[in-house]
Order: structure tokens, then C-alpha cells, then sequence
């Protein structure tokens, strides 16, 4: 049945033809956007996760910034520190030349307080955008990574860089809880009276006979039989004048009857006595086989921990000295540190060790070469200011020969200081540099991501282009022959 009111074939072909159309205009957006999802009514669900990768790239390109910036940061406290280090290397060998006593000292002096007040300077200007790594100990976290859990939440990563205090601060002993009973004082005095050890020759009216060798500190002294005669009272005699004929240092004998009494003035050094009469032990007593070293000790706890700000204070004959630990510091590192402490007050009588003994324990030891006896002292509390990496340079004072050789041990902890921080920060360094080429790449990988999920095949979308125009054009053509039908209505009426 033909109808000049309703053409189905118009219909259909116009019909055919609008949905040609829409095609075409997909496709041209498709070309003219590069984007095959380029809003939400495109695709929902992978513009929806596009948006959401889209943001995570632009977090990471921020990330990227500041890993740069830490990394620069950074950069500038290792140089930093691996200039401190070379200048303390220097005043090294300045403190090594003066050792010797036919040095102008003075001018020596003169060249460390010089290296000094550069390693100040250089300390000082260590900043990158106003943060300054080598001085404080508060840590310094820089953003590192975003990352994104299955249910879509987001939480931020930093590299902690930890703060490598390199200046010379003295720090403060603070006022919170006592922990002076982690430090043992052996006395409460220091004099130079020395220790001594007795050898009894026993009695015997003739020791003619006899043959006696004696061992003090590697030095032997052999007497055959014969080499001595009379009593046990000139035994004695004679090897009290033997071991004072030696002329060892800090060794002196005296005699009283048939005992003779070996004292030693040596500081920081025990001496190994031995004693026999023909080849045994019978007819020679020794009160004991080593004379103790003269020195007073300070004890640290083998158990006891050691926290940033825990303080420790020694008093030597009324001037008190204080370290106070920083941030993962030990008992060495606090027994070191009134050594530096101690060793720059001055005083020319007194010098100081650091050893650890057969417990564990680090101990400070304190000798008094002096003509009176000093009185020590020991404190301790929590809660105080962070001596400073360097502290003890100020102290370093060559013009004396107690003073240069002080210094000789001191300068190496200050070393060691500066080489552990260039350390720690060229670590923390190449994990920025890692961590920065990183998020470069996983930037890159998310970007190739994205463009897979909305970017427009453009060979396709050539071909397609194509293929549609053809269609538009066929479409029209069937539109234009479905309105012509009505006119052969017309005939039927002719």
C-alpha cells in the first residue's frame, strides 16, 4: 500500500542517515581530540580511571620536584662534609708536626686555628633554599611516593634523611632524670702517687750460690751465682740498684732489708713484674705479678642505653666538663667526648684515655701528673642540648707537649665524625638519585597507561573516517530516493 502521509522508506533511510551522521561526528571528535574516551558520557568507567591515573601522575611529576630538591640539599651537606673532612685531615698533620718539640708550635698554632675557623665557615654556608644539614639533629623527611592501596586510599612515603651535626657546640646538661649511676667513679680523688708491687727475698745467710732473674715491664735482669754475695739483704740491695740502673721510665725502686719495692708512676700502662731464684719460684715472693697503671677510671654502664640529650658531666678539680650525647650516639661516643672536654680545659697535669675493658665497658681513665691531688666528680641527667659532631675542636692547643698529644687522639674521633657523616649523606644520596629515576619511569609507565585506555586509534579512525563519509553520502542518496516515492502516486490519477 503506497501513502502520502507516511513514507516508511524516508524513514528508514534518514533514520540510516542519523546514525551515519553520529558516527562521523564521534569519529572527527576521535581526530580532532586524539581521544577516543575524552569525557565521561564517552566511556564513565575508563575516563573514571583515567582521572584517577591522571592525578597520581600529576602528584608523582610534584614528587619529582621535590626529590629533586632534596637531592640538592643533599648534595650540598656531602660536600660539605667531605671538605670538613680533608681540613681536619689537614690540622692532622699539623698536630702530627707538633709532636716534635723543635717546632715553632706557636705558628703551628696559628695554621689549626686558621683550618678551624674554615670548617666553621663551611659548616655555616651548607644550606640549599635556607636547610642546613650538617648543623642540628633533627631529622628531615623529603616525599618520596604516593601509594595507592586496592580501596583507593592514598598515603605519602618520605626518605628520612637523618641531620649530621658538624658544628663544635659545647651542648647543655639538662635538668630532667639523674643517670649518674650509669657512670662509676673508681675514686674521688686523682693524685700522682703511683702503684707498687714488693719482692721478699727470703732469708739466707749466704746467696752466693744463687742465681736471680727479674722481669719489669720486658726489661730482664740476670745475676749468676756468684754475681752477688752476702745475705738476702744484699740480694736485695742489688737488684734495687740493678732495676733503678735501668733507667725505665716511671720505674723506681726502693730497698728496705731483704724487700725490695718496685713502684711505677706510668699512667694509662700496667707493668708485668717477674721474679725467680735459680730457675723457680721458691726463695723470691712477689706481692702480685703486674703494677696496676696510675689512673683514676670512669665506668660506663654495658647495659645502659644512651639517648639524644642524655648528659654526662666529670668534675676535675672544680671545673666541670660536659658532653651530651646526639642522636644514636654510645657510651664511646660520651666517653670521648669529655675526653675532647677535659683535654681543651687546659690543665697540663692532667691527660686522658678512652679504652673499653674485658666487660665491655667504656671507660674514660684520668691521670694527674701533677704536685697536688684533684677531686673528681660525676653527674648525669636527661633532657639536655646535643653536643655538637666537631665538639672538642675549639679545644685543640698544641703549644704544649700535654696539649699536642691530647690532640693526636682527639682529632681522629673528629675525623671519624666527619667520614660517618659524608657517609650517611652520600647513602642518603644515591636513594634519592634511585628513588628520583623511579618515579621518572613509573611516570612514564602510568602516562603509556592512560594513552592506552583513552587515546584514539588514529589509523583506524582514518579508515573509519572514510568508510562513514561514504556511507553519508550513500545514506543521502537513499533519503533523496525515498522522498521522490510519493510522486509516483501522481500517475494513478493522470
Amino acid at each position: 500500500m503506497s501513502s502520502i502521509l507516511t513514507n516508511t522508506s524516508a524513514m528508514v533511510a534518514l533514520q540510516t542517515l542519523k546514525g551515519i551522521n553520529a558516527n562521523l561526528t564521534k569519529t572527527q571528535d576521535e581526530i580532532a581530540t586524539g581521544k577516543s574516551v575524552a569525557s565521561a558520557k564517552d566511556n564513565s568507567a575508563v575516563w573514571a580511571i583515567s582521572k584517577v591515573m591522571e592525578a597520581d601522575v600529576n602528584g608523582f611529576k610534584a614528587i619529582s620536584e621535590s626529590l629533586s630538591l632534596g637531592e640538592s640539599t643533599v648534595a650540598v651537606a656531602r660536600q660539605a662534609s667531605e671538605t670538613v673532612t680533608e681540613l681536619l685531615t689537614d690540622i692532622k698533620g699539623k698536630i702530627v708536626a707538633a709532636q716534635e718539640s723543635n717546632v715553632d708550635r706557636a705558628k703551628i698554632q696559628t695554621d689549626i686555628n686558621a683550618l678551624r675557623d674554615q670548617i666553621t665557615s663551611v659548616v655555616g654556608a651548607a644550606q640549599f633554599n635556607g636547610l642546613n644539614l650538617v648543623s642540628g639533629t633533627d631529622d628531615v623527611d623529603i616525599l618520596s611516593s604516593l601509594d595507592r592501596a586496592s580501596d583507593g586510599t592514598v598515603s605519602a612515603s618520605n626518605i628520612t634523611v637523618q641531620r649530621q651535626d658538624l658544628t663544635s657546640s659545647a651542648g647543655t646538661l639538662g635538668t630532667g632524670t639523674d643517670l649518674s649511676a650509669n657512670a662509676t667513679l673508681s675514686a674521688a680523688t686523682a693524685t700522682n702517687t703511683g702503684n707498687s708491687v714488693t719482692l721478699t727475698i727470703a732469708t739466707d745467710a749466704d746467696v752466693s750460690a744463687d742465681a736471680f732473674e727479674i722481669n719489669v715491664g720486658g726489661a730482664t735482669l740476670s745475676f749468676a751465682a756468684g754475681e752477688i754475695t752476702g745475705d738476702q739483704d744484699a740480694a736485695a740491695t742489688a737488684i734495687n740498684n740493678a732495676i733503678n740502673a735501668l733507667g725505665l721510665v716511671g720505674i723506681e725502686a726502693s730497698v728496705s732489708t731483704n724487700v725490695v719495692t718496685i713502684a711505677s708512676t706510668r699512667a694509662f700502662e700496667d707493668v708485668a713484674v717477674s721474679a725467680t731464684k735459680n730457675g723457680g719460684a721458691t726463695g723470691v715472693t712477689l706481692s702480685d705479678t703486674t703494677i696496676a697503671e696510675r689512673a683514676e677510671t670512669l665506668t660506663f654502664s654495658a647495659s645502659a642505653t644512651v639517648s639524644e640529650g642524655d648528659g654526662y658531666q666529670m668534675t676535675v678539680g672544680g671545673t666541670a666538663y660536659t658532653y651530651v650525647a646526639g642522636k644514636g650516639e654510645t657510651f664511646e661516643d660520651v666517653a670521648r667526648g669529655l675526653k675532647a672536654a677535659i683535654d681543651g680545659g687546659g690543665n697540663a697535669d692532667i691527660t686522658t684515655t678512652v679504652t673499653q675493658n674485658a666487660s665491655d665497658q667504656w671507660v674514660l681513665k684520668i691521670d694527674n701528673n701533677g704536685a697536688s691531688s684533684v677531686s673528681l666528680a660525676r653527674a648525669g641527667a636527661e633532657d639536655g642540648t646535643a653536643s655538637g659532631g666537631l665538639f672538642g675542636l675549639g679545644g685543640i692547643d698544641v703549644t704544649t707537649n700535654a696539649g699536642a698529644e691530647a690532640a693526636l687522639g682527639n682529632i681522629e674521633t673528629l675525623i671519624d665524625n666527619a667520614i660517618d657523616a659524608a657517609s650517611a649523606f652520600g647513602s642518603a644520596e644515591g636513594r634519592i638519585e634511585t628513588q628520583s629515576n623511579f618515579i621518572g619511569k613509573l611516570t612514564d609507565a602510568l602516562q603509556v597507561g592512560i594513552g592506552s585506555l583513552v587515546d584514539a586509534d588514529m589509523e583506524a579512525a582514518s579508515a573509519r573516517l572514510q568508510a562513514l563519509q561514504v556511507q553519508q553520502q550513500l545514506g543521502t542518496q537513499a533519503l533523496s530516493i525515498a522522498n521522490q516515492a510519493p510522486q509516483s502516486i501522481l500517475s494513478l490519477f493522470r
